[in-house]
């Protein structure tokens, strides 16, 4: 049976919430604690993007079965100003809000599978998947 947990995100208490929920529903499913930990990073990376860039979103984290394995599923979405180039937001290093640049790219080497949709003006959705060893 599939089990899932969303969470509206509109402020750093939010992104801390997303992150325990998602930390808690990681170690239920079996992960190490720290491949929860690594999860939890990548949620509360996302969940932050959300709150610094578009104010207002959510994050669901889901439990998913394929193939005859186990894993988790984690989609943030907003409809904030979305993101005009992808492939650079995706480079390590590059930063439109002056930080290190390490969140898009973070998340992306912490979790098995990445997709992103995004466009100026249409909002971004970040779909992450993280796979039981």
């Amino acid at each position: 049976m599939s089990e899932e947990v969303q969470v509206p995100i509109a402020s750093d208490m939010d992104v801390v919430r997303a992150r325990q929920e998602g930390r808690a529903l990681a170690l239920r499913l079996g992960f190490s604690v720290s491949d929860a930990t690594l999860i939890a990073t990548a949620i509360s990376e996302l969940s932050r993007n959300i709150v610094s860039y578009a104010r207002t979103g959510s994050v669901l984290m889901r439990s998913i079965r394929e193939a005859g394995r186990t894993g988790m599923l984690i989609l943030a979405a907003d409809a904030g100003p979305g993101i005009a180039d992808v492939p650079l937001a995706l480079r390590d290093g590059f930063s439109s809000s002056g930080g290190l640049g390490l969140g898009l790219p973070g998340v992306r080497r912490l979790m098995d599978e990445f997709e992103i949709e995004s466009a100026a003006g249409a909002g971004t959705r970040v779909t992450v998947r993280k796979w039981l060893p």
